[in-house]
């Protein structure tokens, strides 16, 4: 199912589990070269490709406009395979972590600057997106060691506005379907903004939970290590109390023997 022989993803050859997903053994044996990297891989190669087709002839010849739309829409539909063939078959890898947001990032960003540079687009909605695009990725990293933000309802649909919305304009429409990519557009910036304000606020509760719970966790140990010292120290008051018993046992009968003998005398 996934395109990769399971001695290429590093594992023992062991066969996947009925349903097509791999055993829970084999999710840190995928291989950077899985199906789901190479993906994100296309992805990143089609950026510049991308590029040289929007801007070609001046940037406004709309047969080359239309190869730059193909490009773009297949680098999108990409983006929808790469994460669900990944969670699904257990190809999850470092590398897809950290490429598959930049690859998604590249491509819109790439997009976003060109269609402004060519007037088509108002920079300051290039700014907007671009804004909430990388802060809230840096933000994922930021609460990475806490906890993951997870994908919204509303994210999803921000996406996909975003890719319509740009990829409407990435096509030379006129007319009715002009008006209509900006208003889906002004639905786009809308749902950036209010996502990304939400994705701020879980950020936060995130990072906060994380900070208690490692503060909870520290207060713990240190309890425990107290805890036990003390039961150590313990232990040994009452060996060296029950040696001491010992020893003056046999002393003070040796002592009472001596002073009866003596009396005997």
């Amino acid at each position: 199912m996934t395109g990769v022989p399971a001695s290429a993803a590093g594992g023992s050859g062991a066969k996947p589990v009925r349903g097509g997903k791999l055993g829970t053994a084999a999710v840190n044996q995928a291989s950077l070269w899985n199906i789901a990297n190479l993906l994100t891989m296309l992805r990143l190669v089609l950026v510049p490709g991308f590029v040289m087709l929007l801007l070609h002839n001046g940037g406004y010849d709309p047969v080359w406009r239309s190869f730059a739309w193909a490009a773009f829409a297949i680098a999108m539909i990409t983006d929808l395979f790469d994460g669900h063939l990944a969670r699904t078959y257990n190809l999850v890898t470092d590398f897809g972590k950290i490429a598959d947001p930049i690859a998604d990032k590249a491509i819109m960003g790439a997009a976003l600057i060109c269609l402004s540079y060519l007037g088509d687009l108002p920079w300051w909605v290039t700014g907007v997106i671009l804004f909430r695009e990388i802060g809230i990725t840096l933000m994922r990293f930021w609460v990475i060691r806490h906890a993951v933000i997870p994908a919204s309802r509303g994210g999803k649909m921000k996406t996909l506005a975003q890719g319509t919305a740009v990829g409407m304009y990435i096509l030379a429409l006129t007319g009715p379907l002009a008006t209509l990519r900006f208003w889906v557009m002004a639905v786009a910036v809308v749902l950036t903004v209010v996502t990304g304000l939400d994705y701020v606020r879980q950020a936060v509760v995130l990072r906060r939970k994380g900070l208690a719970a490692e503060r909870a966790a520290a207060v713990g140990s240190g309890m425990s290590a107290g805890s036990a010292a003390a039961g150590a120290s313990g232990a040994a008051e009452r060996s060296g109390a029950a040696g001491a018993a010992e020893g003056a046992g046999p002393v003070s009968g040796v002592s009472g023997a001596r002073g009866s003998a003596e009396a005997e005398r």
